[in-house]
This record gives structure tokens, sequence and C-alpha cells, in this order.
């Protein structure tokens, strides 16, 4: 079944063919959203949705990879969005006036589902391997890439713009 939307292009292979490279999970998110639906659109939307953080469990050989981390108001998450469809490389978000690059969209419908989100770190359980951070935008159980620390002085960009 083809659910494009009118003016959306699909790719005519299947990206996950291509290997140039490999992911390994570190870990799982937990969330209260359990399907696509129900999920928000955005971190933003997650926050303004939802008092409870999400918490973030390393598998156990990643959590002596936490030290250091406990001092960091916020952290940067990456985060793979494996129930997302990988072969739209132009879409028609409902938000927009009309079709869009997927490169220009943060949407996790892509070739590598990878999403990103800076949030506050709440606390961390190096024994445990356990994260508390702000509310996240993914679905229970959404594989986790990677975690960095958030650099006011190196990923804050004052100037910076969009359309």
């Amino acid at each position: 079944m083809d659910d494009r939307r009118e003016g959306e292009i699909a790719l005519d292979f299947d990206p996950v063919t291509r290997k140039d490279a490999s992911v390994a999970f570190i870990g799982h998110i937990q969330t209260p959203w359990t399907s696509r639906d129900e999920a928000p659109r955005n971190v933003i939307e997650a926050r303004e949705r939802s008092t409870e953080p999400a918490r973030i469990t390393l598998d156990p050989a990643f959590a002596p990879g936490l030290a250091g981390l406990a001092g960091h108001s916020h952290v940067v998450v990456l985060y793979w969005m494996d129930k997302a469809r990988r072969d739209l490389i132009v879409q028609c978000p409902r938000h927009s006036a009309g079709p869009r690059g997927v490169f220009s969209l943060r949407s996790p419908l892509r070739p590598n589902p990878v999403a990103l989100a800076a949030v506050p770190l709440l606390s961390v359980d190096i024994e445990t391997g356990v994260l508390t951070v702000g509310p996240l935008d993914c679905l229970n159980g959404t594989p986790l890439i990677d975690i960095k620390p958030y650099y006011v002085s190196t990923d804050c960009h004052p100037t910076a713009s969009s359309p």
C-alpha cells in the first residue's frame, strides 16, 4: 500500500539495503508514547503534553561511559526512529505550503531515521546505567544511538535563523 501524499516522492530502492556502516544501539528510551498516532511531533510538544521525564537505560557494557556526565545541565540524545518510513525523499508535511526535501525537515521519515534532542539532564545513575532526562518525542522502547553533553560554548548559535 502506498500512503504517499500528493507531491511526495519516494526512492526507487530500499535504503536499508545500502550498507556503508553500522550503528550499535547502546540502550533504549522509555517514554509514555506507545503508538505513532499518539506520539508528539517534536520535543517542544512532548514537554507541553507530558510532565513525565524520559528514562534512558543503557546496556550494562556502556554504563561506565556515563562517568563525568552528571555535572551537565543538558545532554544531546541521538536515537533511531525504528518505526519510521525510510524511502521518502520529498515530503508534504501538514505544516508546509508544499513539498519539501527530507534534508530541509526534522521529520523521522528519512533514509536514516536518526533523531536528536537537547534535553535537561535530571539524573545519572552509573551503577544501573539509567539517565532521567526531560520529555522526548519518541516511542517507548526507541533504540538509543548516543548521548553527548550539551556545551553552551559550542552548541548554542545565537545568530542562527530558519525560514
